[in-house]
């Protein structure tokens, strides 16, 4: 069973920043490192509640945006991937995550340079939910060449870890494998839900997505925990500090919580986005087993909380602990009602190809049935719901999503292929 099929059944200007030691922090809060198992422990089940329910669900009519959705190969052979993404350098290439540590490089006409960009193949456990999760290069990668990764390790914890550009491969791009930087580790208790994401924010901040800790129902309670790093999404200052800095805007700086908490109360946020046009964040929450949802945050919106593991979506996920109050519910769910696992987060499409008919839609997808779904932005921002709309198929269950210099849409799959996101106007 593929890692992501796994976890679906069990499923503004820089602010000043100030250093951070965490050595103590992690080794006080973190459970103690082991081999991760999902064994002997419960795997709740979502009950219905008077909860407010997000008014939303799938639609085929009605759509705001044009087109039909499909997808078109654009290169094939390389191994199971798990994100893809580009420098932001002006070169317009494109750098395909494996998720056994090897990072390709390629021209955006689809040729792979022979020899890899990264591989750090020595360092990953990889297999199931675990590997190389995560790609983001330093906004100004172009002038000091800083990229940064997200992987599992060989005892199975999280490591995000800087790379330099390497200057000593003439002719050919390539990030040095010795110049490993480690920012941080953290220890993860089971083997699954280990987030993956990275991504720099419209501020020059590094976010990082983190999973609960896995096996299922979050027996710890990490999503509500503050003292965790697990069930959060994260926010550190990779200019500042040794090994990084905690930017002082954060929300929990002073509090007795982790300083580099932004946002918390998330069960596995596997993909999230930063759209180019409005600086909001987009996020696709994978469910426990009886929703899958879309969480939109405005741009600077700190410290909420996504309500995981009090509720599953907009359903209460405890019976004993239902209170919604201080929640911010999901802009978008789906009920699995057609079979849908999974969720796939994706980004809001910023492109010239499919200008205007594409332009703010927020495209995802899911990995068991590869539909192509859409909702609009503006709408989810300003309302805090908005109909998912079915623009499409893709025809197999993508892993990932990818954005190219120009804002065209990509996505990805564990079979090793990448394919380019294709609307035709209506």
């Amino acid at each position: 069973m593929t890692w992501l099929a796994v976890l679906a059944v069990a499923c503004g200007p820089v602010q000043q920043s100030t250093p951070s030691s965490l050595g103590s922090l992690i080794a006080s809060v973190q459970p103690a490192s082991g081999q991760p198992s999902n064994s002997n422990q419960p795997i709740e089940t979502a009950v219905p509640s008077s909860a407010p329910p997000t008014p939303t669900g799938s639609s085929s009519g009605g759509s705001p945006f044009n087109v039909d959705l499909s997808v078109e190969l654009f290169v094939g052979g390389l191994p199971p991937l798990t994100f893809m993404t580009n420098a932001g350098d002006g070169s317009r290439a494109l750098y395909a995550v494996g998720q056994n540590g090897v990072i390709s490089v390629l021209s955006d006409a689809g040729s792979v340079q022979l020899e890899p960009y990264l591989n750090i193949d020595d360092r990953i456990r990889s297999g199931g939910e675990q590997g190389l999760l995560g790609l983001a290069f330093h906004p100004d990668f172009e002038s000091n060449g800083r990229l940064f990764v997200n992987y599992t390790d060989n005892d199975g914890n999280t490591v995000v870890s800087e790379f330099s550009r390497s200057s000593d491969q003439p002719g050919r791009a390539a990030a040095d494998p010795a110049s490993e930087r480690i920012l941080v580790t953290i220890d993860q208790p089971f083997a699954n839900h280990n987030g993956g994401m990275i991504a720099f924010g419209p501020d020059g901040y590094l976010y990082i997505g983190m999973g609960d800790g896995g096996s299922g129902g979050d027996p710890m309670g990490n999503g509500q925990a503050l003292s965790t790093f697990l069930g959060k999404m994260l926010r550190i200052d990779v200019d500042a500090g040794d090994p990084y800095g905690i930017p002082a805007d954060n929300p929990f700086v002073g509090a007795a919580a982790v300083p580099e908490i932004w946002s918390y109360g998330w069960r596995n946020p596997w993909r999230f986005s930063f759209d180019r046009a409005t600086g909001a964040m987009f996020i696709g929450d994978v469910g426990q087993g009886a929703r899958e949802e879309i969480d939109a945050e405005p741009a600077g919106e700190a410290g909420r909380n996504y309500g995981w593991n009090i509720m599953e979506g907009e359903i209460c996920f405890r019976t004993d602990l239902c209170n919604t109050s201080g929640l911010t519910l999901p802009v978008a769910v789906n009920d699995r009602s057609n079979g849908e696992c999974a969720i796939t987060g994706g980004y809001v499409y910023r492109g010239a190809n499919w200008d205007p008919e594409l332009t703010g839609a927020y495209v995802f997808s899911d990995y068991c049935t590869g539909t192509l779904w859409a909702l609009d932005a503006a709408a989810a921002l300003t309302t805090g719901q908005a109909q998912t709309l079915v623009l499409g198929e893709a025809g197999f269950g993508p892993s990932s999503f990818g954005e190219d210099e120009a804002g065209e849409l990509y996505l990805v799959n564990l079979q090793g292929e990448i394919y380019r996101l294709v609307a035709t106007p209506r």
